[in-house]
């Protein structure tokens, strides 16, 4: 189970990449160059959002089936687990991070819908995705994807 849900969550993440890259760049663009907010942009923003969330569960299901996750902190111990830097990338930074960037999105597209006007609805998207695809990035283990 566990070499499935990873390799899963492995490729599921290149597409989160990918959808929330898209995203955030369509509202940079859109925010910048005054477009109207249109129901593509809504698609957009929206698939980023389910995108991210899908990402979350499967990672979840991941962080408690995986050697390196739950399982390396109760048969290690915190302070083992903060000690070596692999270690602590999956058992701590990178599920909290991920978590947060889920947040930010999540709060993005929420405060998005409340705008009545483009350009708020826009710079809502782009302030929270930027923010997330950011936290993002800082904490992919790019030693396993390439």
């Amino acid at each position: 189970m566990y070499t499935t849900v990873q390799f899963v969550h492995s490729y599921w993440a290149y597409l989160v990449l990918i959808v929330l890259l898209v995203a955030t760049v369509n509202a940079l663009i859109g925010f910048f160059a005054n477009k109207e907010y249109s129901p593509r942009d809504f698609r957009i923003a929206l698939f980023a959002l389910i995108v991210t969330h899908i990402q979350l569960l499967i990672g979840i299901i991941l962080y408690f089936v995986s050697p390196l996750g739950l399982q390396s902190l109760t048969s290690s111990g915190m302070g083992t687990v903060m000690k070596d830097s692999m270690l602590r990338l999956y058992a701590v930074e990178h599920p909290l991070m991920m978590i947060l960037t889920v947040v930010f999105v999540t709060i993005g597209y929420s405060k998005h819908k409340k705008k009545l006007v483009s350009k708020p609805k826009f710079k809502m998207l782009a302030i929270f995705y930027t923010i997330g695809l950011i936290l993002m990035l800082s904490r992919i283990p790019w030693s396993q994807w390439f």
